[in-house]
């Protein structure tokens, strides 16, 4: 196991130097200098698995606590699948004494290249218990006609 991928965050199965990888990849993200504000630091890293079925390019984002309203899926013509979202603060109360404040709030955003074979005007998005899904249909692969050729002679 390399140790290039760990130093660049747990990136799963992934060569961070693969060119052909399809996630949209922030090299200073992990980085104690990123370029990132701090109000999307927080939370930046909301959890994704991207599944591929024969029918479509399928999304999983674990986002607890939040609502439909406070989440937002784009499409971009070039194929590119944007999932963002933010998460507030909880409002302080003058006589609370907090103990503890371990949940992270701000902003999140991921964003995924799509392959060249899918229908990005069929983009669907739904939630239940805290979990986003969005199913990229993909477009049917149309066989190449063969037609066979007499031999003569």
């Amino acid at each position: 196991m390399s140790l290039i991928p760990s130093f660049f965050g747990n990136r799963g199965s992934k060569n961070v130097f693969d060119p052909f990888s399809l996630d949209l990849w922030d090299p200073l993200k992990d980085f104690p200098f990123s370029t990132r504000s701090p109000e999307t630091s927080a939370f930046v890293d909301a959890r994704i698995d991207w599944r591929e079925t024969p029918e479509a390019h399928v999304f999983k984002a674990d986002v607890p606590g939040l609502k439909k309203e406070e989440v937002k899926v784009e499409v971009e013509d070039d194929r590119v699948l944007q999932i963002s979202g933010e998460r507030n603060v909880e409002k302080e109360d003058k006589n609370d004494t907090w103990h503890r404040l371990e949940r992270s709030s701000g902003k999140f955003m991921r964003r995924f290249r799509l392959p060249e074979n899918v229908k990005m005007d069929q983009v669907k998005a739904s939630m239940e218990n805290g979990v986003l899904t969005v199913t990229v249909p993909k477009m049917e692969v149309k066989k190449p006609d063969v037609k066979a050729i007499d031999i003569s002679g």
